[in-house]
């Protein structure tokens, strides 16, 4: 594992534990050269679709760019960075498991929506407002008016 201070790829590890899901290993390694701790993940490497772009591209399937989405959504709330990769754990996990060889963005973008809404509305009004492109103000009202009328 390359060390993301100083480039070395020579580290050892100092602690490894296993995640909740029970799919995710959790190491804590110490650069050999720098003498720098970092934190890495090691999970399966599932069988995920390609991603269909709304211009038409494929590309791979991604976690890192959900787990950016989310992070920004939940920035600044009392969300833990656990929960979130928890979140895109099970994302991930849901669009693997469909079994699609592809998969739409807007699909995972809903998704992610329908997540983000159990889970803080706050998280989910700052995600669907990106997401879904606000026009302006009227459209960021509606989706409030929206939540405010579910509970």
């Amino acid at each position: 594992m390359r060390c993301p201070y100083c480039g070395s790829d020579q580290s050892k590890v100092m602690d490894s534990r296993f995640r909740k899901e029970g799919n995710v290993i959790r190491r804590r390694r110490e650069c050999l050269k720098c003498a720098r701790r970092f934190t890495t993940y090691e999970r399966i490497e599932e069988n995920l679709p390609h991603v269909v772009k709304k211009d038409g591209r494929r590309e791979p399937f991604e976690r890192q760019k959900i787990f950016n989405g989310i992070s920004r959504a939940c920035e600044k709330l009392p969300i833990s960075i656990d929960r979130m990769e928890e979140l895109v754990t099970d994302i991930e996990r849901h669009f693997s498991e469909s079994g699609e060889r592809e998969i739409s963005s807007a699909e995972i973008g809903e998704y992610v929506v329908k997540q983000l809404r159990d889970l803080n509305p706050v998280a989910y009004v700052r995600f669907a407002s990106v997401y879904r492109s606000f026009k302006d103000v009227d459209d960021f009202m509606s989706e409030l008016k929206e939540i405010l009328n579910e509970r």
